[in-house]
């Protein structure tokens, strides 16, 4: 078994993969940004390393930095965990080559899987089908015109490199397309160091499952089961379960066959998982994943596997210890993501801040996996996964209403979160019915606005949550009252009841309010482009300029019809939640 294991990641993953180290008396080394600090993997590991910097390309994306750790620590082995670096040809290389083990597969599977383009030719020559596309490196827009023009609209442009729907772009019309392009190549650049992109036909109404595999290094590769994605936002899943509901178990066993060619076709070693569209019985091969993914908890409650320590144990060079008429597959794991956005109904808007509360959900079950605990801070520079909750159940109604049970007794303060967007997935008959797709929940859900501890308060006042009783029966209520004022104590001495909360801009629409003549943006983040100037004539819901918060570009909107009378950003500025960006006359 490995002695000591490098995290080259951050948040949740890095809390997870600690804990099993630990659990296996391997010790653990963090690494750290400036702004991590005091992040709880950092609390968490054995050893911790600051690699400095605030953005990711200056901490966690220097390579040089974590080679650095790696001998100042003696770490024998590095897990990239997810994001960042775990897809990366050359940074697998650079670790092997000083005789340090890589905790996933091969440079050499990385480099024909973890590019999307050689990987659609490689799961040909397997004899797995693809999403039809092609298969070559986009160059300007005019490509994608030519490729929408043959093959109808709309198209998906998509980068080489990356994954989690970062540096993917839908374009419905040819004169969307050359800005598209260039929006999809900056994301992916920022997201995974690479900008390549590549186009493909978008299906109109499919399911997103994927089939988790584990190869050894003796040539052994199985299948554990299935995962349906579909529930997804800007092509980023939201929701995730096991197995995949109103699933034929025959396109089941034919889709774990076909990930284990695709598999064997790269040499693959480690956890892999391949991703698929099912659409009227068929399922189209459309990437793999040469990592863990985000999701993987919902496979481990099925199966009863620990995927990080079955990931050592190979790394270590032993064999896988079942075959695969020995995995068994019981009852039904529902995973939500809870991120640092305001559904602002349908809008997503990231909602980066401090948690000044976070209460996690407890019985039968359940599980948290969590980057972040009370006091910490959800930077605008990274991803904005808060935790995981992950439920488990005899079937897959029991596991629903555990998980709509486990949130209703979560609580996040400080940020907003998805939680009310996975509240309403979750009781809407489409889910119930699994006949929801990769576009049911932009397309038809209705999501509710997210606040961030009920909103704002009245000007000059805070809020406090009072208990009160009426009729003997026991309320909360939260009342609004002078800045100055005490707060209520009990039984008229002693400590307040509650605390008054902060609150945050990070909630509010993309733009300022309605009417307004002043544009301003809803988060904390960085200008990447602005795409109006003085004298220009804009329209209502007309992008002024383009910010990029969390990994994510987000268009900030004008709320009027009128001239531009003044554009107070540049590109590369960094701004506040509530700053003006535009001035409209």
């Amino acid at each position: 078994m490995l002695s000591k294991v490098l995290i080259a990641n951050r948040g949740e993953i890095a809390v997870r993969v600690i804990r099993t180290c630990r659990e296996l008396g391997v010790a653990t080394v963090a690494v750290y940004s400036d702004l991590d600090r005091d992040a709880l993997h950092v609390r968490l590991a054995d050893e911790a390393y600051s690699l400095g910097g605030q953005a990711a390309s200056e901490s966690y994306l220097n390579t040089e930095a974590i080679l650095g750790v790696i001998e100042r620590s003696g770490a024998d082995a590095v897990h990239p965990g997810y994001g960042f670096f775990s897809e990366n040809t050359d940074f697998a290389r650079a670790i092997t080559n000083r005789g340090v083990t890589f905790i996933g597969p091969p440079p050499e599977a990385i480099e024909v899987m973890g590019d999307k383009i050689s990987s659609r030719l490689a799961a040909e020559k397997a004899g797995v089908v693809g999403v039809p596309g092609d298969s070559r490196v986009l160059n300007d827009g005019s490509e994608v015109v030519a490729f929408g023009n043959e093959h109808g609209w709309p198209v998906a442009i998509k980068a080489a490199y990356g994954g989690g729907g970062r540096g993917m772009r839908v374009v419905e019309s040819a004169d969307k397309a050359a800005a598209a392009l260039e929006s999809a190549q900056n994301e992916a650049l920022k997201g995974f160091g690479r900008a390549e992109c590549y186009v493909e036909r978008y299906l109109t109404w499919p399911r997103h499952i994927e089939m988790q595999v584990l190869a050894d290094t003796q040539g052994n590769t199985v299948w554990l089961g299935e995962r349906d994605c579909s529930c997804q936002r800007r092509h980023q899943k939201l929701i995730e379960e096991s197995p995949a509901p109103n699933f034929p178990d025959d396109v089941r066993q034919a889709m774990g066959e076909a990930a284990v060619r695709v598999a064997a076709a790269c040499g693959y070693v480690n956890a892999g998982t391949v991703e698929f569209l099912f659409q009227d019985g068929e399922f189209f091969f459309l990437e793999m994943n040469t990592r863990l993914q985000v999701e993987h908890p919902v496979t481990e409650l099925v199966t009863r596997l620990d995927l990080v320590e079955l990931q050592l144990r190979i790394a270590s060079g032993e064999p896988l210890p079942f075959t695969q008429a020995d995995i068994e597959r019981r009852g039904h794991a529902i995973e939500v993501r809870i991120n640092a956005e305001n559904p602002a109904k349908g809008r997503f808007l990231p909602s980066p801040g401090t948690i000044t509360r976070f209460q996690r959900p407890d019985g039968p079950g359940v599980r948290v996996d969590a980057g972040y605990d009370d006091g910490d801070t959800v930077s605008q520079f990274y991803d904005n996964l808060v935790a995981k909750l992950i439920v488990w159940g005899p079937d897959r109604e029991h596991a629903r209403r555990r998980m709509l049970r486990a949130l209703a007794e979560t609580e996040v303060g400080g940020i907003a979160t998805t939680i009310p967007a996975d509240v309403a997935i979750l009781e809407h008959e489409d889910f119930i019915n699994a006949v929801h797709s990769t576009k049911w929940v932009e397309e038809r859900l209705e999501i509710p606005d997210g606040k961030v501890d009920g909103g704002p308060p009245p000007e000059g006042k805070v809020a406090r949550e009072v208990d009160v009783e009426v009729d003997g029966r026991r309320y909360q209520v939260k009342v609004w009252v002078p800045e100055s004022a005490e707060a209520p104590v009990a039984g008229g001495a002693g400590p307040a009841l509650a605390r008054p909360r902060p609150t945050s801009g990070a909630g509010g629409g993309q733009g300022g309010a309605a009417g307004s003549n002043r544009v301003t943006v809803p988060m904390q983040g960085t200008i990447v482009k602005v795409l109006v100037a003085e004298g220009d004539s804009v329209e209502v819901g007309q992008p002024v300029c383009i910010l990029e918060a969390m990994k994510m570009e987000n268009n900030i909107n004008a709320e009027m019809v009128g001239k531009v009378a003044e554009v107070k950003v540049k590109p590369g500025d960094n701004v506040g939640a509530g700053d003006v960006v535009v001035v409209i006359q």
